[in-house]
């Protein structure tokens, strides 16, 4: 069956989403956007994933958790989870991992931990917004041995790109999947042989605006509509 997706959206919980980025509203969107299914990415958490899942599957929205790791490296990466017990497993160890630092409001926004009503539950005072004491290799051997997909982030990007950060993909670790946000400088980067073939690609519009969540264009062929057919796909 084809799907349409979006893979990589912020909530409330992110410094940088916008306040409005609730669960029923993120859920909401998608579904207007005419999206089959999409997946919770905040940065170093999955304290929202739940709620955002629990709305969902009331709607008949497929909504996978996941997070938006930062590496030692400075390299964001997607990473995605068959269940909720997954990713929490996956955060706590993200969370022993990063400096025991806290949120600045003012600089960086709130961390909002919301619940299904949209109500928050408390706000997050960990500093979110920095890298976690693990390296690429670390974080996919976590990854994977929690069954999760593992996704370099927005390769052709600036910022926190794994080709701008490192200024290659590493043959070494067994990424199948990159994300990209524009397809012209991702043919850029296929056509001047830094991506190489062989690898599968998904467009997410890493939202951290409601507006900003992925139209119904970005497609994929599973077998079924479950987190882990398309976690075994992206795979």
């Amino acid at each position: 069956m084809k799907i349409y997706t979006d893979f990589h959206i912020h909530t409330a919980l992110s410094p940088c989403g916008d306040a409005d980025m609730t669960p029923n509203n993120i859920v909401n969107m998608a579904i207007i956007k005419g999206l089959d299914a999409i997946a919770i990415t905040d940065h170093n958490s999955a304290e929202n994933a739940l709620a955002c899942m629990e709305v969902g599957k009331e709607s008949g929205l497929l909504v996978i958790p996941g997070m938006e790791l930062q590496t030692r490296e400075e390299v964001h990466v997607v990473c995605l989870f068959p269940d909720i017990e997954a990713a929490l497993v996956f955060q706590d160890y993200v969370y022993s991992k990063l400096p025991p630092l806290k949120n600045n409001v003012k600089l960086f926004g709130e961390q909002l931990v919301l619940d299904s009503n949209d109500e928050i539950i408390y706000h997050n005072d960990r500093l979110l917004l920095s890298s976690a004491d693990m390296t690429l290799r670390d974080a996919f051997n976590k990854v994977n041995e929690l069954n999760g997909a593992f996704i370099p982030a927005h390769i052709d990007r600036d910022a926190y790109g794994i080709i701008n950060t490192l200024g290659f993909i590493p043959d070494d670790i067994q990424i199948r999947t990159l994300e990209y946000k524009s397809a012209e400088r991702l043919r850029r980067l296929i056509n001047s042989g830094i991506v190489k073939d062989g690898y599968n690609f998904i467009q997410s519009s890493d939202a951290h605006y409601l507006q900003d969540i992925s139209e119904r264009q970005n497609e994929m062929e599973v077998d079924e509509l479950k987190a882990i057919n398309i976690i075994n796909k992206l795979k």
